[in-house]
């Protein structure tokens, strides 16, 4: 007797690191840094190009203009005001920051891999008032598909986050380089 898909589940366990970062800088002035230097994800720029069907290489071209250090903001949340009803005055911004065109070399061999991509990021404050910046990294999301094709991209977001984190003017974790 044969067993039908519908009956299939896998699961996959694996570690994950989160880093969490002081930035030795206040919450507001961290948070314009880095979003002036993860801009947010042009969606009219993109959904013309997808209109227009554009080829793989314009959109390419159309998202390194959109992500000057490699990454762009697709989404962001901030619940700080409704929190703040709760008596809570501690701040927390998040952000799935990430790069179609890198998602798209794991995609083909596994599309479940948007279960990571993008990235989730926060900047956050501690009750002493320091701002930090966690994120959990790339590499031990996607290694978990056990592709080494998806695990090598993974590899090279660790990498792209370490850029970005020197550019911003953190410290680089050692795990990411």
């Amino acid at each position: 007797m044969s067993q039908s898909v519908h009956n299939r589940i896998e699961t996959v366990p694996h570690r994950v690191n989160r880093m969490s970062i002081a930035v030795g800088e206040p919450f507001d002035v961290f948070r314009a840094r880095y979003e002036s230097a993860v801009p947010r994800f042009e969606a009219e720029r993109f959904e013309r190009l997808v209109e227009d069907e554009a080829d793989w290489d314009t959109i390419r071209q159309a998202t390194a203009e959109n992500a000057p250090h490699t990454f762009i903001i697709y989404w962001t949340g901030d619940f700080n005001a409704l929190l703040r009803l709760a008596g809570d005055r501690l701040r927390c911004v998040e952000y799935l920051m990430g790069n179609h065109t890198i998602a798209q070399r794991m995609f083909h061999h596994n599309p479940a891999i948007q279960l990571y991509a993008p990235l989730r990021t926060a900047i956050h404050e501690d009750a002493e008032g320091e701002t930090w910046f966690s994120v959990e990294q790339p590499s031990s999301h996607f290694s978990s598909f056990g592709s080494p094709d998806i695990t090598e991209v993974g590899l090279e977001l660790d990498r792209e986050l370490a850029a970005l984190l020197e550019y911003l003017g953190v410290p680089v974790p050692a795990a990411l380089t």
